[in-house]
């Protein structure tokens, strides 16, 4: 049934329920969680608010992805069912991307698969930092009328200001770039960009360029860190340099393993992270981001 008050809904989750909750204070939005009874087999039952408005946003992060694409699935299904007649989704991790072509015989590509299966049940589609490389507009990889993928640098640039005495910021590999150049042009911070030459899943080499390291309080940067191993080659690179401290800033912390205790044992001092993917080492908040987004764009239109 559809809600006659045609104010959009937020629903969520409850991994993720806090900062869904906080994105919905921020634009001014009602939020109710999404009732999920999982059965013995590992089926999933969900429950939606009886009555929904035209306009649905689902907030859902995508790390981990297998169970909670299947719910994400009928979650978006089971809003139109209730009438609503436009689903948004927020994913502010959004999975399955980094597949975007066959490296080897036989491989399934998966980002355009999973994109498509999204696009089947939305409208639009709002993520952050989403790991495109070969395909560079979010509207290719998930196709609905409406595919944002907003940048976190800019609250990142505003954390590193007021918690760390002049900054040198330093990217891992040159896939970096982007976002180390527009976190340091925010405040004119010091920065230099690595070279990295990939061995395996878990085995790369770094070339750290030259620069005035010594001393200063050094920042790793990335988009995503999973295992760990390319900022943790860069952090031994690092550490003879003698810098006053050495940290970790990332968008989307999976810190996979013992990712984050190796870190710790090659020398870092801080692994901050945004709440993109919910993870100990959050400190960055994308919930003004997201609502500015929305608010903002035609999504809601």
């Amino acid at each position: 049934m559809t809600d006659k008050n045609d104010t959009p809904l937020v629903l969520g989750f409850s991994e993720y329920a806090s900062q869904t909750e906080r994105f919905a204070k921020a634009a001014g939005l009602p939020f109710s969680l999404i009732d999920v009874h999982r059965f013995p087999d590992g089926e999933s039952k969900l429950t939606l608010p009886s009555k929904l408005p035209g306009r649905v946003i689902i907030m859902r992060s995508l790390d981990r992805p297998n169970d909670k694409l299947v719910e994400l699935i009928l979650a978006a299904a089971g809003a139109r069912q209730l009438g609503a007649s436009k689903v948004i989704l927020i994913a502010p991790y959004l999975c399955y991307m980094r597949q975007d072509k066959a490296f080897h015989p036989g491989e399934v590509v998966s980002q355009p698969i999973i994109g498509q299966c999204l696009a089947a049940h939305i409208d639009a589609i709002v993520t952050v930092d989403s790991h495109l490389h070969r395909v560079h507009r979010l509207s290719d990889a998930v196709p609905v009328a409406d595919a944002i993928n907003l940048t976190a640098t800019d609250p990142m640039a505003h954390f590193l200001q007021q918690n760390v005495d002049n900054p040198f910021l330093i990217g891992p590999d040159g896939e970096s770039e982007q976002w180390v150049s527009d976190i340091a042009s925010h405040y004119g911070f010091d920065f230099r960009v690595a070279q990295k030459e990939r061995l395996g899943d878990r085995r790369v080499r770094i070339t750290m360029p030259e620069g005035s390291y010594q001393g200063r309080n050094l920042v790793l940067v990335d988009d995503v860190a999973s295992t760990g191993k390319t900022l943790l080659e860069a952090a031994r690179l690092l550490q003879p340099y003698q810098p006053a401290s050495l940290s970790v800033l990332v968008t989307h912390a999976l810190f996979v393993d013992h990712a984050e205790e190796e870190l710790h044992a090659a020398g870092v001092d801080n692994i901050w992270s945004c709440d993109a993917i919910p993870h100990p080492s959050n400190r960055v908040e994308l919930a003004d981001l997201l609502a500015g987004s929305l608010l903002s764009g035609k999504q809601l239109q």
